[in-house]
């Protein structure tokens, strides 16, 4: 047993990686995860501190994790995660695509070309190769695997972030991250079909308005609060609602549930 999980003193049921997972949703989804007997993979991009405080509150609790630089859009930061995720920890039982970026509101006419790339790039590429060694890992097809040998393939989930922003269009602000949301409904679909057979569930989840930081991070830091008025339930939501929509998803609860949606947007 290594220290990761040396430190809660038994041994979890598997790791669940959460990209994105030092603030916003995918703090909220690691810290539940915690609490729910699963070891955590806390990815982060650059806030180490960020991802540290979220490490130590699960272990504070008696869980087990541990964080993991990458930036999600370059493949061998995330081929060096998974290896650390294989070293590290228990078997891989489940991946939450968590990590995402916005930009300015802008229109389309405005957007140059490397801001469609860096969207793309997080949002769209990063969720596939993620997506890619977790399928490697969990998939029960291949019973000779190298992962099989070490305790792993034996099944499990993936949950992609969508937005609502994927059918509403995000008009005059945020088309690109709404067709970068498009698209992962697509992949959602086209790889929970793909793998079905093989143990491994995929679905989505699709948060609306949630106070979390990635507004500010658009240079909208009030947003929330100005679409208020065109929120059905008249009301923005939190990140710790959104992770209880995404831990029910990879759970034996959902045992049934594959290429699935699941709105979290206040009936916007």
């Amino acid at each position: 047993m290594n220290d990761a999980t040396a430190a809660a003193g038994v041994q979890p049921p598997g790791t669940v990686l959460v990209t994105g997972g030092s603030r916003g949703i995918g703090a909220a989804t690691c810290l539940l995860l915690g609490r729910r007997g699963h070891a955590v993979a806390v990815n982060y991009a650059s806030d180490r501190a960020a991802a540290d405080r979220i490490v130590d509150e699960i272990r504070a609790a008696g869980g087990v994790a541990l964080a993991l630089q990458g930036d999600v859009a370059r493949e061998a930061d995330v081929m060096r995660l998974f290896e650390a995720i294989d070293r590290e920890l228990p078997p891989l039982v489940g991946l939450v695509n968590n990590a995402g970026v916005i930009d300015q509101p802008c229109r389309v006419d405005a957007m140059d070309v490397a801001r469609i790339e860096r969207m793309f790039a997080i949002n769209v590429v990063g969720s596939f190769v993620c997506a890619r060694e977790a399928v490697r890992r969990m998939s029960t097809r291949d019973a000779e695997q190298r992962w099989r040998a070490a305790g792993g393939a034996r099944g499990g989930a993936i949950v992609n972030l969508s937005s609502a922003a994927a059918h509403l269009g995000g008009s005059g602000q945020y088309v690109d991250y709404a067709a970068a949301k498009g698209a992962i409904e697509t992949f959602t679909i086209g790889l929970a079909k793909e793998v079905a057979a093989e143990g491994i569930r995929v679905n989505a989840v699709r948060p609306g308005i949630i106070e979390t930081d990635i507004h500010a991070s658009g240079g909208v830091p009030d947003r929330p609060r100005q679409m208020v008025p065109m929120i059905p339930m008249q009301r923005t939501g939190s990140a710790d609602e959104v992770a209880e929509a995404i831990v029910w998803l990879l759970s034996d609860a959902a045992s049934y549930t594959t290429a699935a949606f699941l709105d979290v947007s206040g009936g916007r």
